[in-house]
C-alpha cells in the first residue's frame, strides 16, 4: 500500500492531477481521501456565521479525523467518510464508506499543515500554479458550483484565501517530494510520478 499526498493552493489544478492518476491507474486500486470531506460541522451556527467561515485555515477541519481515517485505510480497515457540504456549511447525516486500496490518495489544500498528517504520506506532492491562473478557477468553480457571485468571490479571495495562502499553503511546499509547476497541465511531471507509484506497485 502507498499513500500519495496532493496539495497546492485553490485552484492550481489538484483535482486534474488526482483525475490523471485514475485515468492510468485502475480504480479499483484507489481510494481517494478529500481533505474537503473533513471540514467540521458547523450545523450549530447560524447560516449566515456559517457562510464567513474561513475554510482555508487548518483550524477549519478535524484533522485528526482526517488521520484516525487514513491510519485505519492503511491497516485494512473500511472507513466511513463524511459528506461535507459547501451550500450550507454542514456535514450530512450519511456517511459515504471507503474501502482500503493500494493507493491511498489524500487531497487537499492544508494536508501538508499538519504534521501527524503529513508522517502518513509516502509521496508528498504539490501542485504548484501562477496566481491570476489559481483566482481564475476560483471564480468559475466557486460562482458555478458554490452559488456564489463575483464580488463575494473576489472579497473572500483577498480576505482570505490569497493571505492564508501566504501564512500555511505556500511555506507547506517545503514538505513536498514532488513540485509540479504549471498545474495539471504539466505532462512531464505527471508522468514521472506515474512512474513512480507504477513502480512502488510494482513490488
Amino acid at each position: 500500500m502507498i499513500t500519495i499526498g496532493i496539495a497546492g493552493g485553490t485552484g492550481s489544478g489538484k483535482t486534474t492531477v488526482v483525475r490523471k492518476i485514475l485515468e492510468k491507474i485502475p480504480k479499483d486500486r484507489v481510494a481517494v481521501v478529500p481533505q474537503d470531506a473533513y471540514y467540521r460541522d458547523n450545523s450549530h451556527l447560524p447560516l449566515e456565521q456559517r457562510q464567513q467561515i474561513n475554510f482555508d485555515h487548518p483550524d477549519s477541519l478535524e484533522f485528526e479525523l482526517l488521520v484516525e481515517h487514513i491510519r485505519q485505510l492503511k491497516a485494512g480497515e473500511a472507513v466511513q467518510q463524511p459528506i461535507y457540504s459547501y451550500l450550507t456549511c454542514t456535514r450530512a447525516e450519511e456517511r459515504m464508506p471507503v474501502e482500503p486500496k493500494e493507493v491511498i490518495i489524500v487531497e487537499g489544500i492544508l494536508i501538508y499543515t499538519h504534521m501527524p498528517l503529513v508522517k502518513e504520506i509516502d509521496i508528498k506532492v504539490f501542485v504548484d500554479a501562477d496566481s491570476d491562473d489559481r483566482l481564475g478557477r476560483v471564480i468559475e468553480r466557486d460562482m458555478m458550483e458554490r452559488g456564489r457571485d463575483l464580488n463575494k468571490v473576489l472579497d473572500r479571495y483577498q480576505k482570505t484565501v490569497k493571505p492564508m495562502h501566504l501564512q500555511f499553503i505556500e511555506p507547506s511546499k517545503r514538505y513536498a517530494d514532488l513540485i509540479i509547476p504549471q498545474g495539471g497541465m504539466n505532462e512531464v511531471a505527471i508522468s514521472i510520478l506515474l512512474n513512480t507509484i507504477e513502480k512502488k506497485l510494482a513490488l
